[in-house]
């Protein structure tokens, strides 16, 4: 049976399971044998991770034509006007290219966040934020160098969803299986399912422009709590594994 895995990566592991000049790796958290991430994230950002033994739906979620809508939670210095985060959304000059429209709100009430370790940097005369920002592209550190182009630098990412997979309460090195009938993305059709050729449900809508995608099982604006580094005091569940 294929294996389907939800990881909160933390901040200094690298998406591989070979160490690499000293960085942390995958290999430490003790995840299941045979799975390999499907995408990735850079070493300095945390959050989602799927990894998986299926290789037709890595193939299929790499694929640049199936759209699959991403959410990030982003600590950026300062507080983003309209105007900066309607530039954002219309979409942005970056290098040699123009990233799509996508969605960017400032999150109210700010968000709980566990601290980092280490601890993001503070500047007392600065105020940090938190925005969601969902793109359906994956081009390298393009979150941040959307937020850089708006003038306020990321200080801290976590992707908190892919596609109608979310984060949830899973804390940093933690993990829980899922079954394959749990991943739909895309954003194309009229709100029904397709069968990819693996057997993946994919759910997609015809009203629905790129970088709006309607999200499922939760809203980034309901988060609870204050912003910064607030710790958070949820337990994981017994579904968990543990963090090694």
């Amino acid at each position: 049976m294929p294996q389907y895995i939800l990881f909160h990566k933390p901040y200094g592991v690298l998406s591989q399971f070979t160490p690499e000049d000293g960085a942390r790796s995958l290999a430490e958290f003790n995840l299941p044998a045979g799975v390999y991430p499907a995408g990735r994230l850079d070493k300095d950002s945390e959050g989602l991770l799927l990894l998986t033994d299926d290789g037709p739906l890595i193939e299929q979620l790499l694929n640049p034509r199936n759209e699959k809508p991403k959410t990030y939670w982003a600590l950026v210095e300062r507080l983003p006007d309209e105007a900066a985060l309607q530039r954002m959304r219309a979409g942005l000059r970056i290098e040699d290219y123009t990233t799509r429209p996508c969605q960017a709100e400032l999150l109210a009430p700010q968000p709980e966040v566990e601290p980092r370790d280490p601890p993001v940097r503070v500047r007392k005369s600065v105020q940090d934020w938190w925005l969601a920002i969902t793109v359906v592209e994956g081009k390298n550190r393009q979150v941040r160098k959307m937020t850089a182009a708006i003038g306020h630098p990321t200080l801290r990412l976590i992707r908190r969803s892919m596609a109608n997979l979310e984060l949830g309460d899973l804390a940093p090195g933690q993990w829980r299986a899922i079954v394959r009938e749990d991943i739909h993305w895309g954003t194309e059709g009229e709100g029904a399912d397709r069968v990819t050729d693996s057997g993946v449900a994919v759910r997609y809508r015809k009203d629905e422009a790129p970088g709006n995608a309607r999200r499922r099982g939760g809203d980034a604006k309901a988060a609870p709590g204050r912003h910064r580094n607030a710790a958070s005091t949820r337990q994981p569940g017994s579904w968990f594994a543990s963090k090694k």
